[in-house]
C-alpha cells in the first residue's frame, strides 16, 4: 500500500527582523545566555519543525531547541516535550535554520514555547520590536541564563520564527 506524504504548513510565523538577541557564553559573563519564544497555537496537529532566523554567528557551536508547554498566567515552562539540535557554522548567519522535531501533537489555543541555547557558540537570533505600540498578539520573547537569575518576558519583542504543523 502506498503511503501519502504528509502535508505540512506553517501555522504561525513572525519573519520581521530588526534587532538581535544573543545566546551563548559572552565574554565576562558567568552564565550562558538563553533565548526563547512563547506562542498560542492557532490550530491543532503534529508539529514538524520550528525555524529560527540567525542574524549573526560570532562563534560556531551546537544549538539546542527545546519545545515546552507554557503557562502564560504563571509564566512557567513545562518539561521539554520535544527537542532538536543543529551544528551552527559561521556561514549560517543571515539564514533560516530548520529544527526538525519528533511529531508531538499540539492543541489549538494551547500555549507552548521553545527555548534556544548553545554552550560553545555565540549566536545572534533575529528578533523584532513591535512598531505598532501594541504587543505581539501570539506570545512573548523570552530571555534567561543558565544561572537562573530570573526569566524576562517581552510582549513588544518577538523572535523571528516559523512553526509548521502536519495534517
Amino acid at each position: 500500500m502506498k503511503t501519502m506524504p504528509r502535508s505540512c504548513r506553517p501555522v504561525l510565523s513572525q519573519t520581521e527582523n530588526n534587532t538581535t538577541l544573543w545566546i551563548g557564553h559572552l565574554t565576562n559573563e558567568a552564565n550562558d545566555r538563553l533565548a526563547g519564544q512563547t506562542f498560542s497555537c492557532p490550530s491543532a496537529g503534529p508539529i514538524n519543525n520550528i525555524q529560527v532566523y540567525t542574524s549573526a554567528v560570532t562563534q560556531p557551536g551546537e544549538m539546542l531547541l527545546t519545545l515546552h508547554e507554557f503557562d502564560p498566567a504563571a509564566k512557567t515552562w513545562g518539561p521539554a516535550i520535544s527537542q532538536s539540535s543543529l551544528a551552527i557554522e559561521r556561514n549560517d548567519a543571515s539564514h533560516w535554520l530548520r529544527f526538525e522535531l519528533e511529531p508531538v501533537h499540539l492543541q489549538q489555543d494551547n500555549h507552548y514555547g521553545f527555548r534556544l541555547q548553545t554552550k560553545e557558540g555565540i549566536i545572534g537570533i533575529g528578533e523584532a520590536v513591535s512598531h505598532a505600540h501594541s504587543p505581539f498578539p501570539f506570545g512573548q520573547a523570552w530571555s534567561g541564563d543558565t544561572g537562573r537569575n530570573g526569566d524576562h518576558f517581552f510582549s513588544y519583542f518577538s523572535l523571528a520564527f516559523k512553526v509548521e504543523l502536519c495534517a
